[in-house]
């Protein structure tokens, strides 16, 4: 009885999937601009907050600064499942290892050595906070889960466009509000020319006093280029 129970609601969620256009059944996919650099002092992480589901934006205000501890922020990119997922379960591990510094635990790492027929964890991820060892820091972990300390770092599908504009402007030891302008003006550039970035500008500035959060809506936002 079960069973037939079972096999019938398996055949109703069939067909009403069969219903479904095809833009929701696609995988939520934070498709972004995502950057965290550090400075004298500390780190700036910012996102823009574009949240798409293939080619629908399902939300236009999403909040892609995940908090890891009171001083380890990470961006997100990739499954919006996937990366959250990740990010509770690093935030549960970092309140049992409490004082541990910024780079302890490596989320990707079990996406080195995926089994046939298993799926990689969908999630490139950046990694900033501030201790009192080595002051302002910023990782990488890619999809394979490599782990890697940058000065500065950018990502997402948004980071493609503003490569060249990144390595020609950034300077080591900026000041906080040099640094600040250089994720806004970075993250907005990106924003601009890819489809599935936009919205606001989100940046955390992370230093030993705490955490700073800021917000730049669209008309806070800079104009390059007006044709």
């Amino acid at each position: 009885m079960a069973a037939a129970v079972q096999s019938s609601h398996t055949m109703q969620n069939s067909h009403l999937d069969a219903l479904l256009p095809e833009w929701m059944k696609n995988e939520l996919l934070t498709g972004t601009s995502i950057m965290a650099v550090e400075f004298d002092g500390g780190v700036v992480v910012g996102a823009d907050s574009r949240t798409s589901l293939g080619t629908y934006v399902s939300n236009r205000v999403t909040d892609k600064l995940t908090r890891v501890t009171d001083s380890i922020y990470c961006c997100r990119s990739g499954s919006a499942a996937d990366t959250q997922a990740i990010a509770d379960i690093v935030s549960s591990h970092m309140e049992i290892l409490h004082g541990s510094q910024t780079h302890s635990f490596n989320p990707n790492n079990g996406n080195k050595d995926v089994p046939e027929g298993h799926n990689m964890l969908m999630a490139g991820i950046i990694v900033a906070g501030w201790d009192k060892t080595n002051g302002g820091q910023v990782y990488t972990i890619p999809l394979g889960g490599m782990i890697v300390r940058q000065p500065v770092a950018i990502g997402g599908s948004g980071s493609t466009f503003v490569w060249g504009y990144v390595d020609a402007t950034y300077k080591p030891n900026m000041n906080k509000e040099q640094t600040v302008d250089f994720v806004k003006n970075t993250l907005t550039l990106a924003l601009t020319r890819d489809g599935s970035s936009g919205g606001v500008v989100r940046v955390a500035i992370i230093t030993k006093d705490g955490v700073e959060r800021r917000v730049f809506l669209h008309n806070e936002l800079p104009e390059f280029y007006q044709g």
